[in-house]
């Protein structure tokens, strides 16, 4: 039945959009929490220096997180998104406290575990949402502006991270920020969060997308279109998870203080994240794989300029062309996603795509840490924009021309 609550649009569902664009700047403020310090933070309480154990967090995170997002994706019409999302801020709820009383690095690896089940839950359920309410017009334009929310909060919260730490200490203070945003996040979804399945059923009497045989193969292998993106989006996360546990790493041995630390690894979030209120509705009007491929190729060409960076000035500038890079894509891919399925097939699909590039963190560490430790940190970065660089070589020969 079509009623005035089920019309789809961004201006028809405005309300409901603006709560849950503040709900994922507290789910992206949960993760800008750690952004900065746990490097710093597993060398000065618990004495880690090898590169893969300190990456051992991401690695925690990125699994959990991918297999999270998949299922989140198979159960959101199941047992209804706000449930997911209301899960996702109870999960989170207790991870300042394991870190500010961690007796030993396995209590932060416990931590980044419920992390990334909450990510997973929290951050898949606002964008399913998002989505849901807006129909295809405006549907980069909404993938924009919940990543920007999501992204922005994350480069903010590594600032203040950064700067609280550098203050008061690694330990405790920064993570009172976690206890602030993960009870906020809780209670604004409980008072003010309504459930959107019923978009889903007004949206699918209009839509005319053929559906998958198999949602998990198509996405991962079969689809041209679904298939380039999903390999993007794990190479995006590859190159992510590097930048987070590494590039800290590289500043504190070119011995940059706690305080600019948080500024630079704090520049490329924030533009990637303010990039997406352009790149968003960039996605409705040009090119999608034009987008996908300029994004990765500019990310690669960015990192590889990180061995040969010491000058302040010249990390925050790679840091903020590796945020326009990211923004040019991130966006993107969702909506590429969206377009390419249908509204009962959507959720399923982009968990599947998120289990993948949420794997890519995990991969990027794994990758990353174990190179650097053999070969040394500027040999790790250079494999990783090159695998970058690949990536946005595959978007051009596999994407359709013509699909998008």
């Amino acid at each position: 039945m079509t009623t005035n609550t089920t019309k789809l649009g961004l201006k028809e569902n405005w309300k409901q959009f603006t709560i849950l664009v503040i709900v994922n700047a507290f789910v992206g403020g949960m993760i800008g929490m750690e952004r900065t310090i746990i490097p710093k933070f597993a060398e000065s309480e618990f004495g880690i220096a090898s590169k893969t154990a300190i990456l051992s967090f991401i690695i925690a995170f990125g699994i959990t997180k991918a297999i999270t997002n998949y299922f989140t994706g198979r159960l959101a019409n199941r047992f209804g998104r706000k449930n997911l999302l209301l899960i996702g801020w109870i999960l989170a709820i207790p991870i300042p406290f394991i870190l500010i009383y961690a007796e030993s690095w396995n209590w932060v690896i416990f931590a980044n575990i419920l992390l990334g089940i909450s990510q997973g839950l929290t951050w898949s359920s606002t964008v399913v949402m998002k989505i849901d309410l807006v129909g295809e017009k405006d549907r980069g334009l909404a993938m924009g502006l919940n990543e920007f929310a999501g992204y922005f909060a994350v480069g903010l919260v590594a600032f203040l991270s950064g700067y609280i730490a550098q203050k008061y200490g690694i330990t405790p203070y920064p993570f009172y920020l976690g206890i602030g945003i993960s009870i906020l996040g809780f209670l604004l979804t409980l008072f003010f969060v309504k459930d959107t399945r019923v978009f889903v059923h007004q949206e699918n009497t209009t839509n005319t997308t053929e559906k998958l045989d198999n949602i998990f193969l198509e996405t991962t292998f079969k689809n041209k279109t679904l298939s380039a993106v999903t390999q993007a989006g794990l190479v995006n996360n590859l190159n992510d998870g590097m930048i987070w546990g590494l590039l800290p790493i590289v500043l504190l041995s070119l011995n940059y203080d706690s305080q600019n630390i948080g500024i630079i690894t704090a520049i490329y979030p924030t533009v990637w994240g303010f990039g997406q209120l352009i790149t968003g509705k960039m996605s409705d009007v040009y090119s999608k794989k034009k987008m996908l491929f300029w994004g990765m190729l500019l990310q690669g060409i960015a990192i590889l300029f990180i061995p040969f960076a010491e000058q302040f000035y010249q990390l925050a500038a790679i840091s903020a062309f590796l945020g326009l890079g990211t923004a040019l894509v991130y966006p993107t891919f969702l909506s590429a996603i969206a377009q390419a399925t249908t509204p009962h097939q959507r959720a399923e699909s982009i968990g599947t795509f998120r289990l993948w590039r949420d794997l890519g963190y995990a991969i990027g560490a794994i990758i990353s840490g174990i190179t650097a430790d053999l070969f040394g940190i500027n040999y790790a970065i250079v494999l990783i924009g090159v695998i970058t660089i690949v990536s946005s070589m595959i978007i051009e020969i596999r994407m359709p021309k013509d699909n998008l």
